[in-house]
């Protein structure tokens, strides 16, 4: 049976379509993979179809399709490992001109676009502060269960005994599970996520030079735009960089960029932050080589996670090549 053979079917479409946006963010911070998330917002869609003519209205239709979502995430997780980023291997900072290990069989956290996730910036399961990557990060930390009443208590503003039916437990269980993982992220959950937000023209200014200095591989304008104590990681690679000499040692002595002209850079936005599509030249054109996601700190860079899955150029809508110019 297809999805237009029954009478319930356009009913259905029409009222949780325009869920769909903030339930792949749900099932992102639950999974910390924007392609997970997107498989798992379909097999929610499915299920709740498939139930639809069930569906009794004794919640309302969002809270139903969440529950769903919960449930699906907390099924999947059961056969997942967390998704890390290289930081959060318990290594310390690494040499800038060690040899370079790889794991590319490791899950790695993903970045997810706001394109994918965008919506009414007011609107809180949508907010900025609530699909950073820090947070994503530290989320990876919770058991699957904490993770998700932690979200749905915490980002979502669910009662307490809302939350209790969608993970099927009880209401004191709630309480406890939300007051350990509280504590759990207070304790995994970098420094950074307290970083000054830069005014609108500080960003500009500090994104355009951003993209000055890597267009040009200048080193020199490099040591400026970061801050002293600023990270430098490049999933799926497991080493990572902390302060800003590491950093500029590490792109002068291993980027294989040359010289002005070798990289390009297209903005982009994800996870609420700033972000490129670094291009490396490749004979007459321009491929894709990494997808950088910023945190600013006032008017400087205080993280760089540097993701080399080209993979994500095409979620984040970014072209497969560019011309030289």
């Amino acid at each position: 049976m297809t999805l237009t053979e029954r009478p319930a079917d356009e009913d259905f479409l029409r009222a949780a379509d325009p869920f769909r946006r903030e339930l792949l963010a749900h099932c992102y911070r639950m999974l910390g993979s924007v392609h997970d998330a997107e498989d798992l917002v379909q097999e929610t869609y499915i299920r709740a179809w498939r139930s639809y003519e069930k569906f009794e209205g004794r919640s309302s239709l969002r809270t139903w399709l969440y529950r769903i979502a919960t449930r699906v995430c907390l099924t999947a997780l059961e056969k997942q490992s967390k998704r890390p980023l290289p930081s959060g291997l318990g290594g310390e900072s690494s040499d800038p001109e060690g040899a370079l290990e790889e794991r590319p069989e490791v899950p790695w956290l993903e970045p997810v676009p706001d394109a994918l996730i965008g919506g009414d910036p007011a609107a809180v399961v949508t907010s900025k502060e609530s699909i950073r990557l820090a947070l994503i990060a530290a989320l990876q930390y919770l058991p699957p269960r904490q993770r998700a009443v932690l979200i749905l208590r915490d980002v979502l503003q669910w009662r307490a005994a809302e939350v209790a039916e969608a993970v099927g437990i009880t209401t004191a269980a709630v309480n406890s599970i939300l007051q350990r993982a509280r504590a759990q992220l207070q304790e995994a959950t970098p420094a950074e996520d307290k970083v000054a937000e830069p005014t609108e023209a500080e960003q500009r200014a500090l994104l355009d030079a951003y993209v000055t200095a890597f267009e040009r591989k200048d080193i020199a304008a490099m040591v400026e735009l970061f801050t002293k104590d600023a990270v430098w990681e490049m999933p799926p690679f497991t080493g990572w960089y902390s302060g800003v000499e590491d950093i500029v040692r590490l792109i002068d002595t291993q980027c294989p960029a040359k010289g002005p002209g070798d990289m390009r850079l297209i903005p982009t936005t994800a996870n609420g932050q700033p972000a490129f599509g670094l291009y490396m030249i490749d004979g007459d054109v321009h491929r894709p080589f990494q997808l950088h996601v910023l945190t600013l700190d006032g008017a400087a860079v205080s993280h760089v996670v540097s993701f080399f899955d080209t993979r994500l150029f095409a979620k984040f809508g970014l072209p497969e090549i560019l011309e030289t110019r």
